[in-house]
């Protein structure tokens, strides 16, 4: 395959709308060869080869490789991150929550990318904190908003509960998305529910 097949908007001069087609052939051809391939074969040259795009196509887009494997695991593509609707049920909205971001590690695109991740974190200044702005903060302030709004107390103490409600839940959607995959996900989304759930009631 030939890495030059460009669409018409991408082939034009400046101030020209991106080929959206593009952005979602990028993605997909990311998620396929982290499955296939591995985070490490899993290069801009790699993805343009699968996509069919030119590598400067990519570039345009994003600066490095991290940044469209964030995009392609973390659903963070444009600054938009979807998040579960909330309902007047905070146990069934805490729960959707949990399946969201377990569905983010227990993906084999995402298993296969998130330790090549970390390291690339630990070694270049900034990369980490670019990802906490640009998907965790918006994320938390979310579910921290979405829990206040349940419980009966608006003082530092319900804040406090519902920034650890988020922490766990996404350090252990982490470690058993990346354990364990989609193995018996339901019934421990369930017992993660009853516990986030729990913790939330001591708020006085």
């Amino acid at each position: 395959m030939k890495a030059s097949h460009e669409h018409p908007a991408e082939a034009s001069g400046p101030g020209r709308p991106r080929d959206p087609q593009v952005d979602l052939a990028v993605m997909q051809a990311t998620v396929d060869l982290l499955v296939e391939a591995g985070y490490q074969k899993t290069t801009i040259q790699a993805i343009a080869r699968r996509a069919q795009v030119s590598a400067p196509a990519i570039y345009r887009r994003w600066a490095t490789r991290e940044m469209i494997i964030e995009d392609a695991i973390f659903g963070i593509h444009r600054d938009e991150v979807p998040l579960p609707p909330a309902t007047e049920d905070l146990r069934a909205d805490l729960l959707a929550w949990i399946h969201k971001f377990l569905d983010r590690t227990a993906h084999p695109a995402a298993r296969s990318a998130i330790p090549g991740l970390l390291s690339a974190y630990h070694h270049h200044d900034g990369v980490h904190e670019r990802v906490v702005q640009r998907a965790e903060k918006p994320v938390r302030t979310a579910l921290v908003a979405r829990i206040l709004q349940s419980v009966p107390s608006t003082g530092a103490n319900a804040e406090t509960t519902a920034e650890t409600v988020f922490d766990i839940l996404v350090s252990t959607t982490m470690i058993r998305g990346l354990a364990h995959g989609y193995e018996d996900a339901d019934a421990w989304c369930e017992r993660l529910a009853d516990a986030l759930y729990a913790l939330i009631g001591t708020v006085e």
